[in-house]
Protein backbone atom coordinates (compact mmCIF):
# COMPACT_ATOMS: atom_id res chain seq x y z
CA UNK A 1 0.00 0.00 0.00
CA UNK A 2 1.09 3.93 -0.82
CA UNK A 3 2.49 5.69 2.38
CA UNK A 4 -0.43 7.96 2.37
CA UNK A 5 -3.37 6.63 2.68
CA UNK A 6 -6.25 7.63 0.01
CA UNK A 7 -9.63 9.00 1.73
CA UNK A 8 -11.41 6.93 -0.17
CA UNK A 9 -9.80 3.74 0.70
CA UNK A 10 -11.73 3.20 4.30
CA UNK A 11 -14.87 3.53 2.78
CA UNK A 12 -13.85 0.80 -0.04
CA UNK A 13 -12.88 -1.98 1.91
CA UNK A 14 -16.29 -1.25 4.14
CA UNK A 15 -17.74 -1.56 0.63
CA UNK A 16 -16.31 -4.36 0.41
CA UNK A 17 -17.16 -6.15 3.40
CA UNK A 18 -21.35 -5.30 2.81
CA UNK A 19 -20.75 -6.78 -0.27
CA UNK A 20 -19.29 -9.84 0.85
CA UNK A 21 -22.21 -10.08 3.22
CA UNK A 22 -24.85 -9.39 0.79
CA UNK A 23 -23.80 -12.28 -1.38
CA UNK A 24 -23.17 -14.12 1.40
CA UNK A 25 -19.82 -14.70 0.00
CA UNK A 26 -16.48 -15.96 2.22
CA UNK A 27 -13.87 -14.51 0.64
CA UNK A 28 -12.97 -10.87 -1.99
CA UNK A 29 -9.94 -10.07 -2.64
CA UNK A 30 -9.62 -6.45 -5.02
CA UNK A 31 -6.27 -4.68 -6.11
CA UNK A 32 -6.53 -1.05 -6.74
CA UNK A 33 -3.82 0.63 -8.78
CA UNK A 34 -4.06 4.97 -8.06
CA UNK A 35 -0.45 5.31 -10.36
CA UNK A 36 2.89 3.19 -10.76
CA UNK A 37 4.08 2.56 -7.40
CA UNK A 38 0.64 3.29 -5.56
CA UNK A 39 -1.22 0.52 -4.94
CA UNK A 40 -4.00 -0.67 -2.50
CA UNK A 41 -4.49 -4.69 -2.15
CA UNK A 42 -7.31 -5.97 -0.07
CA UNK A 43 -8.79 -9.07 0.56
CA UNK A 44 -11.97 -9.64 3.02
CA UNK A 45 -12.83 -12.93 4.45
CA UNK A 46 -15.32 -14.33 6.82
CA UNK A 47 -14.09 -17.39 9.28
CA UNK A 48 -16.60 -19.95 9.11
CA UNK A 49 -16.59 -22.91 10.98
CA UNK A 50 -17.33 -25.92 9.17
CA UNK A 51 -18.48 -28.31 12.03
CA UNK A 52 -21.08 -25.89 12.92
CA UNK A 53 -22.19 -25.69 9.31
CA UNK A 54 -22.29 -29.51 9.29
CA UNK A 55 -23.90 -29.89 12.23
CA UNK A 56 -27.51 -28.34 12.13
CA UNK A 57 -27.45 -29.87 8.20
CA UNK A 58 -27.25 -33.46 9.75
CA UNK A 59 -29.94 -32.58 12.85
CA UNK A 60 -32.37 -30.98 9.67
CA UNK A 61 -32.03 -35.18 7.39
CA UNK A 62 -32.40 -36.85 10.65
CA UNK A 63 -35.51 -35.42 11.79
CA UNK A 64 -37.62 -36.72 8.31
CA UNK A 65 -35.44 -39.81 8.97
CA UNK A 66 -36.93 -40.17 12.50
CA UNK A 67 -40.73 -39.64 11.19
CA UNK A 68 -40.86 -42.47 8.90
CA UNK A 69 -42.49 -45.78 10.20
CA UNK A 70 -39.42 -47.96 9.73
CA UNK A 71 -37.14 -48.00 12.46
CA UNK A 72 -34.04 -49.71 10.22
CA UNK A 73 -34.54 -46.80 8.28
CA UNK A 74 -32.73 -44.39 10.99
CA UNK A 75 -29.50 -46.70 11.94
CA UNK A 76 -28.22 -46.13 8.26
CA UNK A 77 -28.72 -41.87 8.73
CA UNK A 78 -26.92 -41.87 12.28
CA UNK A 79 -23.92 -43.73 10.78
CA UNK A 80 -23.80 -41.63 8.18
CA UNK A 81 -23.78 -38.88 10.56
CA UNK A 82 -20.83 -40.25 12.49
CA UNK A 83 -18.98 -40.39 9.38
CA UNK A 84 -18.53 -36.81 8.95
CA UNK A 85 -14.95 -36.78 7.86
CA UNK A 86 -13.85 -33.73 9.90
CA UNK A 87 -15.17 -35.83 13.19
CA UNK A 88 -12.42 -38.37 11.84
CA UNK A 89 -9.71 -38.79 13.97
CA UNK A 90 -7.37 -39.28 11.44
CA UNK A 91 -8.63 -36.23 9.92
CA UNK A 92 -6.38 -33.85 8.16
CA UNK A 93 -7.78 -30.63 8.44
CA UNK A 94 -6.79 -27.49 6.34
CA UNK A 95 -4.76 -24.62 8.27
CA UNK A 96 -6.16 -21.87 6.05
CA UNK A 97 -8.48 -20.76 3.10
CA UNK A 98 -6.54 -21.34 -0.27
CA UNK A 99 -6.60 -23.68 -3.08
CA UNK A 100 -6.12 -27.45 -3.12
CA UNK A 101 -3.53 -28.57 -5.42
CA UNK A 102 -2.68 -32.46 -4.84
CA UNK A 103 0.59 -32.20 -7.10
CA UNK A 104 3.40 -30.14 -7.11
CA UNK A 105 2.94 -28.73 -10.84
CA UNK A 106 0.41 -29.88 -13.50
CA UNK A 107 1.57 -32.92 -14.81
CA UNK A 108 3.64 -34.15 -12.37
CA UNK A 109 2.48 -37.11 -10.01
CA UNK A 110 0.67 -36.58 -7.09
CA UNK A 111 1.75 -36.18 -3.31
CA UNK A 112 0.28 -39.08 -2.18
CA UNK A 113 -2.99 -41.17 -3.18
CA UNK A 114 -5.43 -43.81 -1.38
CA UNK A 115 -3.43 -46.51 -0.12
CA UNK A 116 -0.44 -44.95 0.41
CA UNK A 117 2.36 -44.70 3.26
CA UNK A 118 2.98 -41.45 4.67
CA UNK A 119 5.94 -40.16 7.12
CA UNK A 120 5.19 -37.40 10.09
CA UNK A 121 6.12 -34.08 8.09
CA UNK A 122 5.91 -35.38 4.23
CA UNK A 123 4.07 -32.94 2.27
CA UNK A 124 0.72 -34.51 1.35
CA UNK A 125 -0.32 -31.80 -0.68
CA UNK A 126 0.37 -27.57 -1.25
CA UNK A 127 -2.40 -24.91 -0.39
CA UNK A 128 -1.75 -21.79 -2.79
CA UNK A 129 -2.89 -18.68 -0.48
CA UNK A 130 -2.52 -14.67 -1.68
CA UNK A 131 0.10 -16.39 -4.31
CA UNK A 132 1.99 -18.17 -1.95
CA UNK A 133 2.56 -21.91 -2.17
CA UNK A 134 2.04 -23.65 1.54
CA UNK A 135 3.14 -27.35 1.77
CA UNK A 136 0.89 -28.92 4.31
CA UNK A 137 2.84 -31.80 6.14
CA UNK A 138 1.33 -35.00 7.02
CA UNK A 139 0.62 -35.28 10.72
CA UNK A 140 1.15 -38.42 11.52
CA UNK A 141 2.53 -41.21 10.48
CA UNK A 142 0.27 -43.62 8.24
CA UNK A 143 -1.75 -44.74 5.28
CA UNK A 144 -3.79 -42.28 3.18
CA UNK A 145 -7.10 -43.86 3.41
CA UNK A 146 -9.04 -40.65 1.54
CA UNK A 147 -8.80 -37.50 0.01
CA UNK A 148 -11.81 -35.51 0.46
CA UNK A 149 -10.58 -32.70 -1.96
CA UNK A 150 -9.90 -32.73 -6.08
CA UNK A 151 -6.93 -31.15 -7.95
CA UNK A 152 -7.87 -27.19 -7.25
CA UNK A 153 -10.34 -27.24 -5.40
CA UNK A 154 -11.29 -24.37 -2.87
CA UNK A 155 -10.98 -25.04 0.92
CA UNK A 156 -12.15 -23.40 4.02
CA UNK A 157 -9.89 -23.30 7.18
CA UNK A 158 -10.71 -26.31 9.11
CA UNK A 159 -12.12 -28.26 6.13
CA UNK A 160 -10.79 -31.91 6.02
CA UNK A 161 -8.60 -32.29 3.67
CA UNK A 162 -7.71 -36.39 3.57
CA UNK A 163 -8.08 -38.94 5.94
CA UNK A 164 -4.64 -40.85 7.43
CA UNK A 165 -4.53 -43.69 9.68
Amino acid sequence: MAKKPHETDVEFIQALAALLNENELTELQVKRDYGENDSLNVRVSKQTNVVQAAAPAAAAVAAPVAAAPAPAAAAPAASAASEDPSDHPGAVASPMVGTAYLQAEPGSPAFVSVGAQVNEGDTVLIIEAMKTMNHIPAPRSGTVKRILVADGDAVEFGAPLMIIE
